[in-house]
């Protein structure tokens, strides 16, 4: 196939042949990539297979009020609605939000089906202005955690944070069940990268929370209050021995403890709820607990499992169930009780006068080997993984190593598999953080085997992904956070906020790009509709950032040059420098001021902006110079695994922060400013 048929053809499937990774520069994608991206797509690019003449596409998106789709003349459309209604598209009132199906039959018979989403007009944003907290929730060590943070340690956070702090949410990592490591192995402890998004992982729940805990007999018991003996040596090993946050240690004590516990029958009514629990869940439910039991057997990749059992829905796999229904159900409980350990956290934050609660974050995707690649082969791009092009913060680009939606599979579903992950996440959630929002328009796909720079964009249905999104929300009366950090395409974040999406903005890229010398914004020149922060999990917390301490560390690591280090260190240097007279401008930041006067001041700038939220990094509130992640780094930093701890590397308990005067003062400070700004911006 020549180039110009090849592109043309590339075109319809919503595939680029070249992209702008810079103003003023175009970048030719390389011919097998394309063609490997759209055989990937199901278009075989030497022979391909006539489009068909479809009356409908598989999907359609329209707003409440929105003209219907063009069909030939005389052709007459009908909409069924979710409660069964059947009605004209023409007829009555306007259509309301909901997942229909639309159905079009022209004069000389031909029928099609489609799906209808109709979306919310608009969602309604946070109400009114809020603070809250920005948590790992591994990282928040309480005294009676098994050597991470868990679920019952996120109310207590929650209620403490709502009655003491005045704060309105929680802002989330990921709590997607992980891919359990091979034998020798450890897991991948990054939240960003799970085996699945529908469910969370049981490695977060507070054994002794569980009910039938307390029923444990004689000998049983024994061999639990061991486990909680050495879950004690685990939590202090962090603690006070400065080691990382062992997962695979943690989940271990905890599998066998649960194994116990479930030797303890049901009561009638629990039973009945774990019964409505595995109904409402339904199939999405069986097979992961089914990859669940079948990874004990065949290790954790799926696609190195025996033949027959690759394919979830084969007759080897249905055997397996059979075989395994006992270890399948244990599985399925695990689930169960993580769900209700969730619900009664986000609970306690609403009973604590929190008006949004928990804010869950939607991961970008999934681990190829875990149970949502095996169960949605058919919606997901077999042998493409998902990451960044070659830019100015990264030459080689990026291969986050996740398989992507396929939109044509989506859009032939009716965007179903979708839709059912949003509608889980939000179960308990006042509000849903959408990891890199702009893969609700497009994603960078690299075949697998080549590296970053030789992908290609592939373009997604932003009203339907958008549509699918906001109509979930809307339903459950979530706010919507989109992450939209970093090259944004023009007119991206205008559509997000025409649909309430409230994007995020930190403290230390809101700046004039445009003008000479970058300067920062002014707090009223920050956007209303934002989740305002000094950083995030993958920035360096606000100690480091002020003083350099994220350079010197990069160079400790033995990534920067020392005369790389140099350079940056300078930079750094002088962007605090920067922002540092702006603060003291605005009168937020005295002379001669410290390090905690430092950090304050940067919150109490951010509570001068419009932004209906205003996040504050927890290791913030104690000074902690670390960072979560620390992007491009494996081996050589503790990623994901480290404790809060104080500016000198102290682990601080969620005890100790409830207590902690420094604590207080940073959130007061805020509060305070927010309430002397209630509009913002002015």
């Amino acid at each position: 196939m020549d180039t110009e048929r090849l592109s043309r053809l590339a075109a319809a499937h919503g595939v680029a042949t070249s992209y702008a990774p810079s103003p003023g520069r175009r970048v030719d994608v390389p011919r097998d990539t394309v063609v490997a991206v759209l055989a990937a797509l199901g278009v075989d690019a030497e022979r391909p297979r006539p489009r068909q003449d479809r009356l409908l596409p598989p999907t359609v998106v329209r707003r409440p009020g929105q003209a219907p789709p063009e069909v030939p003349a005389g052709t007459v459309l009908r909409v069924v609605t979710e409660d069964g209604t059947d009605r004209d598209w023409a007829g009555g009132p306007p259509l309301a939000p909901g997942h229909h199906a639309l159905y079009a039959r022209t004069p000389d018979g031909r029928a099609e089906r489609a799906a209808l989403i109709v979306p919310p007009p608009r969602l309604p944003g946070p109400p009114g202005r809020t603070l809250g907290l920005l948590v790992q929730l591994y990282s928040v060590l309480s005294a009676r955690s098994w050597g991470m943070g868990d679920l019952v340690d996120l109310a207590d956070l929650a209620s403490w944070a709502g009655h003491t702090l005045g704060a309105g949410f929680i802002q989330l990592n990921p709590l997607h069940a992980a891919v359990p490591g091979a034998p020798g192995t450890p897991t991948d402890p990054s939240p960003y990268r799970p085996g699945t998004r529908r469910f969370a992982d049981p490695v977060h729940l507070r054994i002794e929370d569980i009910p039938e805990y307390a029923y444990l007999g004689a000998e049983a018991r024994r061999e639990a209050d061991a486990l909680v003996a050495r879950a004690a040596e685990l939590r202090q090993a962090v603690l006070r021995e400065d080691r990382p946050i062992d997962r695979d240690a943690v989940w271990a004590l905890k599998l066998r403890a649960l194994e116990i516990v479930r030797q303890v029958p049901l009561g009638p009514g629990r039973h009945a709820a774990y019964c409505a629990f595995l109904a409402s869940q339904g199939q999405a439910l069986e097979d992961h607990a089914t990859w669940c039991a079948l990874a004990e057997l065949h290790g954790p990749d799926w696609r190195a499992w025996p033949a027959g059992l690759r394919d979830p829905r084969s007759p080897a796999t249905a055997r397996a169930r059979g075989d395994h229904l006992a270890r399948i159900d244990f599985h399925s409980w695990l689930a169960w009780l993580t769900d209700t350990q969730l619900a009664r956290a986000q609970r306690v934050a609403q009973a604590a006068g929190m008006p949004i609660g928990l804010v869950h974050d939607l991961a970008l995707g999934v681990h190829p080997h875990g149970s949502d690649a095996w169960a949605q082969q058919d919606v997901l791009a077999t042998g493409m993984s998902a990451g960044a092009p070659p830019d100015a913060f990264n030459e080689r680009g990026q291969d986050w190593g996740l398989p992507p939606w396929r939109p044509d599979a989506l859009a032939e579903r009716g965007y179903a598999p979708y839709r059912d992950l949003l509608d889980g996440l939000l179960r308990h959630a006042g509000a849903l953080r959408v990891d890199h929002v702009m893969g609700q328009f497009r994603l960078w796909w690299i075949p697998e085997g080549a590296p970053p720079d030789r992908g290609t964009y592939v373009s997604y249905d932003a009203d339907a992904m958008l549509g699918v999104l906001s109509l979930a929300a809307h339903r459950a009366g979530a706010v919507l956070v989109g992450e939209d950090l970093g090259t944004v395409e023009p007119g991206v974040r205008e559509d997000l906020a025409e649909r309430g999406v409230v994007g995020t903005s930190v403290l230390w890229f809101e700046r004039h790009w445009e003008r000479r010398g970058k300067p920062p914004l002014r707090p009223a020149e920050w956007r209303a509709g934002c989740l305002a922060t000094a950083t995030t999990h993958d920035l360096p917390s606000t100690a480091a950032r002020f003083d350099g301490d994220h350079v010197r560390l990069r160079q400790r690591l033995g990534l920067l040059t020392e005369e790389q280090a140099a350079d940056a260190l300078r930079a750094a240097l002088g962007e605090s420098a920067e922002w540092l007279e702006e603060l003291a401008r605005l009168g937020l930041l005295p002379r001669a001021a410290g390090e905690e006067q430092r950090i304050t001041a940067a919150y109490r700038y951010l509570a001068r902006t419009p932004a209906r939220m205003v996040g504050i990094w927890l290791p913030d509130t104690v000074g902690d110079r670390r960072p979560q992640n620390l992007p491009g780094t494996w081996q050589e930093y503790p990623n994901w695994r480290l404790p809060v701890a104080d500016g000198a590397g102290r682990p601080v308990t969620l005890e100790e922060l409830a207590g902690s005067a420094r604590v207080a003062r940073l959130v007061r400070a805020v509060r305070e400013e927010i309430a002397r700004h209630p509009t913002a911006g002015a």
